[in-house]
């Protein structure tokens, strides 16, 4: 099974596709997509849409997730996520992909079991989980394979400790009680 996970974004898209075959999780493609500010918003949008057709033409993609809009102060910040996450949602529709939608709180409580984790944190366990080896430029693409990570665990009732069950306090705990997880410098 191919998951597409999607960080939504005007200026930034993050992507990501994994693969899922008898347990073992591996990563196709992660990237971001780049759209300049002066560009007109129509633009953009047309952009996202074509770049992730592009990407499921691909890869054909079993399953679509995305993360939901986070609702701050700025509301017209809000009603531009709204956008990006339409069309992204619309890309996977028109392929015939099923989509979900997870909050950035169950995302980053399913990568590192912790609601309130730092981007970093997920950063972190991104490339320990799927052993990644280069660190991606800007945070949207780990975000993206965390969405799909997400997925994956929802889908299988992993939870972020890779079990079945149990949690973790915090992040130093987890760490502890998995330290064949954690990818170490060499």
């Amino acid at each position: 099974m191919i998951i597409l996970g999607v960080d939504p974004g005007t200026l930034v898209t993050g992507y990501g596709l994994i693969e899922i075959e008898n347990n073992k999780v591996t990563v196709l493609e992660f990237d971001v997509i780049v759209n300049r500010n002066e560009r007109s918003m129509p633009i953009r949008l047309r952009d996202i849409y074509s770049k992730l057709c592009e990407v499921i033409t691909k890869h054909h993609p079993d399953e679509f997730a995305i993360e939901t809009a986070f609702y701050g102060r700025n509301a017209q910040a809000a009603l531009k996520i709204g956008q990006a996450r339409g069309v992204s949602m619309l890309a996977a529709v028109n392929n015939g992909i099923p989509t979900a939608e997870y909050s950035p709180r169950e995302i980053k409580k399913a990568v590192v079991g912790n609601g309130a984790a730092s981007k970093d944190q997920v950063k972190f366990m991104v490339k320990s989980i799927l052993r990644i080896r280069e660190t991606p430029k800007l945070f949207d693409a780990t975000d993206a394979l965390a969405v799909a990570l997400c997925h994956h665990h929802r889908m299988t009732g992993i939870r972020s400790n890779g079990k079945s069950s149990g949690r973790h306090q915090n992040w130093a705990s987890f760490v502890k009680a998995n330290p064949d997880r954690i990818l170490r410098p060499r």
